[in-house]
C-alpha cells in the first residue's frame, strides 16, 4: 500500500510539472497570439501587441462604429463633431480633422489614434510615437471594409463587424422594397453644402438613393463630392431636392433656381442637424439615413401621381 501511494504521489507531481510548463508555454505565447496587424488607408501596415485600449476617435463615422461595435468604453477622447451615442459627450474633445489638439490627444495616452487619411497632424502624432490609424469609409463597400478593419483591429470575435453590417444591409433593402413603384421615377440631388457641393452616385448617400430605385442627377464620374456649377442643378431639372433646413431656406433665391421642377413645386426634403448628421456619416445609423430618404422619395412620388 505504501509503494502504491509514492508511485501516485510521483504521477501527481509530474503531471503537475507538465501542466506548469505547458500553462508557462501558453502565457509565453500569448502576446504573438494577441497580435494584431492592421493596414490603414494609406498603405501603412500598423501591428499592436495585444487589442488596443485606449482609443482617441477623430471622425465621427469612425466613432459611431467603434460604439456600434459594442467597445464604447474603450474610447478615451473624441473629435468636437462626434455625438452620438449619447455616452461619448461626456468625453474629452480633441478638436477636429482640419485643426486636432496634438497636446490634447498625446495627453491622453491612447493605445491608438483612428483617424480620417486626409486628416492633418497624422504624421505629427506619429512622430511623437503614437499609433495612428487613418480609415476613411466614403461609400458603402469602404463602409464594410473599414467595420471588419475595426472589429480585427480591437480583437472582435470573427464575423461580429461582418453579421452587423450584414443587418444594416437587410434593413435597407426591406425598406427599398416597401417603397411605391413611382419612387423609381424620382430623380433627386443631394446637396451636402451650399458652395455647392452635390453627393455624386459613388458617394455614400448616393449610393443609398440608387438603393431606394432613386435617381442621382450627379453622375459617378464626377467624383464622390463634386462641387458643381449651379446651371448643372437648374438643367437637370430634378424631381426632388435633399438640402438642410438652413440651405433650404435659400435655394429660391438662386439665379435661376426658380426654374428648377422641386423649387417651384415645392419638392425640397430639408433636415435638421441631428438628421444631417446621420445622413452624411457613413456608419451604423445608415438604414436610419435611408428610412428619412424613403420617406421624402414616398411622399414626393405620390404627389407625382
Amino acid at each position: 500500500m505504501a509503494k502504491l501511494l509514492m508511485d501516485n504521489a510521483r504521477t501527481a507531481i509530474k503531471l503537475i510539472a507538465i501542466f506548469s510548463l505547458s500553462t508557462c508555454a501558453v502565457w509565453l505565447a500569448l502576446p504573438a497570439a494577441l497580435a494584431k496587424q492592421v493596414t490603414d488607408d494609406r498603405g501603412q501596415r500598423i501591428v499592436f501587441a495585444t487589442p488596443p485600449l485606449r482609443i482617441v476617435s477623430t471622425l465621427p463615422s469612425l466613432t459611431e462604429m467603434v460604439c456600434a461595435l459594442g467597445q464604447c468604453t474603450r474610447l478615451v477622447g473624441v473629435d468636437r463633431y462626434s455625438n452620438w451615442p449619447a455616452s461619448v459627450h461626456s468625453l474629452p474633445k480633441v478638436g477636429g480633422g482640419l485643426d486636432p489638439s496634438i497636446e490634447a490627444i498625446v495627453a491622453l495616452r491612447p493605445d491608438v489614434v483612428l483617424v480620417a487619411k486626409s486628416m492633418r497632424g497624422a504624421q505629427r502624432l506619429q512622430a511623437l510615437g503614437l499609433n495612428v490609424v487613418a480609415l476613411e469609409p466614403q461609400n458603402h463597400a469602404d463602409t464594410r471594409r473599414v467595420l471588419q478593419a475595426l472589429g480585427q483591429l480591437l480583437g472582435l470575435p470573427d464575423g461580429q463587424a461582418q453579421s452587423l453590417w450584414e443587418t444594416m444591409e437587410a434593413d435597407i433593402r426591406v425598406l427599398a422594397q416597401s417603397l411605391p413603384p413611382a419612387v423609381r421615377q424620382t430623380s433627386v440631388y443631394f446637396e451636402v453644402s451650399a458652395v455647392p457641393y452635390g453627393a455624386g452616385a459613388s458617394s455614400y448617400m448616393g449610393q443609398t438613393l440608387s438603393l431606394l430605385g432613386a435617381h442621382n442627377i450627379l453622375p459617378a464620374h464626377l467624383g464622390t463630392f463634386p462641387k458643381i456649377n449651379p446651371e448643372w442643378v437648374v438643367r437637370a431639372n430634378p424631381d426632388v431636392i435633399m438640402v438642410s433646413q438652413d440651405d433650404a431656406k435659400a435655394l429660391a433665391q438662386r439665379p435661376g433656381w426658380q426654374r428648377i421642377r422641386a423649387v417651384r413645386e415645392g419638392r425640397v426634403c430639408s433636415f435638421n442637424p441631428l438628421q444631417g448628421d446621420t445622413l452624411v456619416r457613413p456608419g451604423p445609423r445608415m438604414a436610419q439615413g435611408a428610412q428619412w430618404m424613403a420617406q421624402c422619395l414616398t411622399r414626393h412620388a405620390k404627389e407625382q401621381k
